[in-house]
């Protein structure tokens, strides 16, 4: 597998980071373990998630699945302030039952297939004000305080999944996309268990292996192989989560050797398929 950046460490349920970059930065195409919601405040600044181009605009709400490879683009030396949270897959989904389901925006924002949403009054909505209040929370030594930060940040989760439900939101077009890559993309996502060449690809979609391969690591900022792998690898992790034994998950998800995929599924995630 190639070797992408893994960036950002969460030893907790969530984290939460209010930044503001005063001066121009590059940033490298990276990945996180973890979920990741970014609220854009202010700046010039595009965000690219697998092969997918969003022009933003302030308060927009940016979801980042764990494993999306993703970066900004800085387009100016205009402020690029933000505030992102780092979300625990595993914690939010225990926040699930027949009456709710807390990652519902996430999975609302993959059916809509955008990971932008927007919010016309977002800054006059009861979601920012339980933003403010969360960020205020990581300085609150007060009475209970660790216990005053859970409740917010549930409520938080609470507000954006319902402003997904009831509407009140519209999902962001990409832009600046190539569609023979979303393409593409949605064919290798629908045929994770098959056998998938590069000749097979060219064929399927009218474009030469040499140009098929450049522009697919230059919109997602991974080659064809390492984008499989990555997906396979998540899909037999959630398959095990979801209680299938370790091998019956290892060939569902693609894999045609099983210690082949104990190997990738180590050196990706740092630990065994049996360990999760």
């Amino acid at each position: 597998m190639e070797n992408y950046e893994k960036t950002g460490y969460l030893t907790t349920n969530f984290k939460m980071f209010h930044i503001i970059d005063r001066q121009k930065k590059d940033f490298s195409f990276h990945y996180h373990d973890f979920n990741k919601i970014l609220i854009f405040i202010r700046g010039d600044v595009s965000y690219c998630i697998e092969g997918h181009s969003y022009e933003l605009q302030p308060y927009d709400v940016v979801f980042v699945k764990a494993g999306e490879i993703h970066r900004p683009v800085i387009h100016s030396d205009a402020v690029y302030e933000r505030i992102i949270i780092y979300v625990s897959p595993d914690f939010i989904s225990s926040y699930q039952n027949e009456n709710y389901d807390l990652n519902y925006c996430f999975k609302k924002a993959q059916e809509e297939k955008s990971n932008v949403l927007r919010m016309d009054s977002f800054h006059r909505s009861k979601l920012y004000e339980v933003t403010c209040e969360l960020e205020k929370s990581f300085s609150d030594a007060d009475y209970a305080g660790e216990l005053y930060q859970n409740i917010l940040f549930l409520e938080f989760m609470i507000q954006l999944n319902r402003a997904t439900i009831h509407n009140h939101i519209d999902y962001v077009n990409t832009s600046a996309s190539n569609p023979k890559i979303l393409a593409l993309l949605d064919f290798l996502n629908t045929h994770l268990t098959e056998d998938i060449s590069i000749d097979r690809l060219s064929e399927q979609f009218y474009i030469s292996k040499y140009y098929l391969m450049h522009s697919f690591k230059e919109e997602t900022g991974y080659t064809i192989g390492n984008y499989l792998t990555t997906r396979r690898l998540l899909r037999a992790r959630d398959l095990i989560r979801d209680g299938s034994p370790i091998t019956e998950a290892c060939f569902a998800s693609g894999f045609k050797n099983y210690s082949s995929f104990s190997r990738a599924y180590k050196k990706y995630f740092k630990k065994a398929p049996r360990d999760l």
